[in-house]
Order: structure tokens, then C-alpha cells, then sequence
């Protein structure tokens, strides 16, 4: 399912416009962003975790050349799975 699909399925299960849901997704999304932005957790009881997580700096290989890099650490996006979610997709 893409973007444009969840749209559709929230407008028919929420009863709203394309619009709205669209407006509500893109709502969702950016709350969401800019709460991991600030090193805060988003928690979705049932749903699941969003999360920043570090991943610290490492060596790699450049696999066309076989060459050693310096991988430079990060943070990253992370999402745990809830329960009830969990236990809805088995």
C-alpha cells in the first residue's frame, strides 16, 4: 500500500474527504518527525514505538573495490511494534 491508497482507505473508514485524511496523514507524519527530531519517542499504545536510536561510527567495505571506509555514526529512526499489532498480522 502506498501513500496515495492510505489516504483513500482512512477517507472510507474515517467518513471524511480525500483531503482531510490527506491533511491528517501529513499531520501525523510531521508530528511524528519533528518529534524524533527532538529526541523525544512517539508511543502508540497497541501500535507501537517510534524511537531515535545512535548507531555508533564503524569500518566498512567498499564492495566494488574492497577498499576499508570510515562509516560515520548517526542517529536513527527506529520503530517497535506493539502488541495487539503484533498479534493482529500472526
Amino acid at each position: 500500500m502506498n501513500k496515495s491508497e492510505l489516504i483513500i482507505k482512512i477517507a472510507e473508514s474515517a467518513d471524511i474527504s480525500k483531503k482531510a485524511a490527506g491533511d491528517a496523514l501529513q499531520a501525523f507524519m510531521t508530528t511524528v518527525s519533528n518529534t524524533l527530531k527532538n529526541g523525544d519517542k512517539v508511543t502508540l499504545i497497541g501500535f507501537g514505538t517510534f524511537s531515535v536510536s545512535k548507531r555508533f561510527a564503524r569500518t566498512g567495505r567498499n564492495p566494488q573495490t574492497g577498499k576499508k571506509i570510515l562509516i560515520p555514526a548517526r542517529k536513527v529512526a527506529k520503530f517497535k511494534v506493539g502488541k495487539k499489532l503484533a498479534e493482529s498480522v500472526n
